[in-house]
């Protein structure tokens, strides 16, 4: 089959269409806005409540959590997340939900042996 300088072109612009096509799809993609979501969490007596979360993937996530007590931190390995609240206090963390799963959190103190038994978990279902 020989090519010519039309036939040539069409392929191209059908390509090109292609192409574009998806570069539109990404772009449209990236223009819609990610979901926020806004929790408020209480450290009381060695719990969190809610001790369940639950977002979807690409959610922007604050959480603000509250010592009612003693000083707690809040630990999710999977997402790299480790901060301390401190007693009587607030810390606000804020992350984007980009992996999906169930992950456990915890307490990391080490200070008395209850922090080891204070546990919840974030889910992150697929969009």
């Amino acid at each position: 089959m020989t090519l010519n300088r039309r036939t040539l072109g069409l392929i191209l612009l059908g390509t090109g269409a292609c192409v574009l096509a998806g570069s539109f799809s990404r772009l449209f993609a990236q223009d819609q806005a990610p979901n926020r979501r806004e929790f408020a969490m209480t450290a009381r007596d060695y719990r969190f409540t809610p001790d369940r979360l639950e977002v979807m993937q690409d959610d922007l996530v604050k959480l603000t959590i509250t010592s009612a007590d003693v000083t707690y931190a809040f630990t999710v390995d999977q997402y790299k997340i480790s901060k301390r609240v401190p007693a009587g206090g607030s810390t606000t963390i804020e992350f984007r939900a980009d992996q999906v799963g169930a992950f456990d959190f915890y307490s990391g103190m080490t200070s008395d042996e209850r922090h080891g038994k204070m546990r919840g978990q974030l889910v992150v279902r697929r969009r």
